[in-house]
């Protein structure tokens, strides 16, 4: 991105969005998550909203590397909030943050996704170390050691080969190796209903509407496959029933307004049951639809 009036803007509307994007995701009920009425796992809203805080401007510095942004966003969460509150995230959104600086990015979808392609085969062994770092700081639960590229030595691929490694196990490294597509799939919908996180106002009620679509983005992705945090520290079996009960709720037209929608959420607090990756990959749909849609519309001439 060059550095003019229109980059200063795209990057600033980028900004935005990503931070409305993190804060819409805490905004609302989404079981098993942290949200700003429903407290879990020893965390609070108020530390996710911090890290995201922290985290927006290293993420977004104009012309830096991948690696570079999620391991210095990883330091600022940390010393913003002291644990992990989104390692996931900073992971999904570094490549993105990077991509829309290529020309014409953000003139429409399928120009976004070749961009967030080239970025992530431009990536290096050095981006590889960096995310290593990152992701060493934040020692998610249950990450465990592997026998080939462990985070804790020395890597050998650059970064998306080694993602790739780890993608039959993890969906955050599943979209490394294919391009996001999970990401742009999911938030496609919001995308073409032109949805705003521009709009979207973080110290007001949310809307039932904007509810709903956020908790039908997280069900979709908790719904497809087992959530891999909850694979990492529970096992396969209660990502499969997990996964199975977010599929009986796909379609519902407003769960919140259901008590079985919030006993689902406590009970899975109760036992400790975070599906954290779905949340991760919800908030990097969301900044894609603000990215895209129709807060983005001024950056693809719509």
């Amino acid at each position: 991105m060059t550095d003019s009036p229109h980059a200063a803007q795209v990057s600033a509307f980028a900004k935005t969005c990503f931070l409305r994007a993190c804060a819409l995701d805490v905004a609302v009920r989404k079981p098993g998550n942290v949200s700003a009425a429903w407290p879990g796992h020893g965390m609070a809203a108020a530390q996710f909203l911090a890290s995201a805080q922290a985290a927006v401007e290293p993420l977004f510095v104009p012309g830096e590397r991948v690696g570079p942004r999620i391991e210095r966003a990883m330091a600022a969460t940390w010393a913003a909030a002291g644990c992990n509150t989104n390692l996931g995230i900073l992971l999904l959104c570094a490549p993105i943050a990077a991509a829309i600086e290529l020309p014409g990015a953000l003139q429409g979808a399928a120009r976004l996704r070749a961009a967030v392609q080239a970025t992530l085969s431009g990536l290096d062994l050095d981006d590889t170390r960096h995310a290593y770092r990152a992701i060493a700081l934040a020692n998610p639960g249950g990450l465990g050691r592997t026998q080939a590229e462990d985070v804790h030595d020395e890597p050998h691929l650059p970064l998306r080969a080694a993602m790739a490694l780890a993608a039959p196990r993890d969906s955050i490294a599943r979209q490394y190796a294919n391009g996001f597509d999970d990401v742009f799939d999911v938030a496609s919908p919001l995308e073409r209903l032109g949805f705003s996180l521009i709009d979207f106002d973080p110290d007001a009620p949310v809307d039932h509407a904007i509810a709903a679509s956020v908790q039908q983005l997280f069900l979709r992705f908790l719904s497809r496959w087992p959530d891999s945090h909850i694979v990492r520290k529970h096992g396969r079996d209660v990502a499969h029933t997990v996964m199975s009960a977010a599929q009986a709720w796909q379609g519902h037209l407003r769960p919140e307004a259901d008590p079985a929608f919030a006993a689902w959420d406590e009970a899975l607090k109760a036992q400790s049951i975070n599906p954290g990756t779905s949340a991760d990959l919800s908030v990097a749909a969301l900044l894609l639809a603000g990215l895209l849609g129709r807060s983005g519309q001024m950056w693809h001439g719509k």
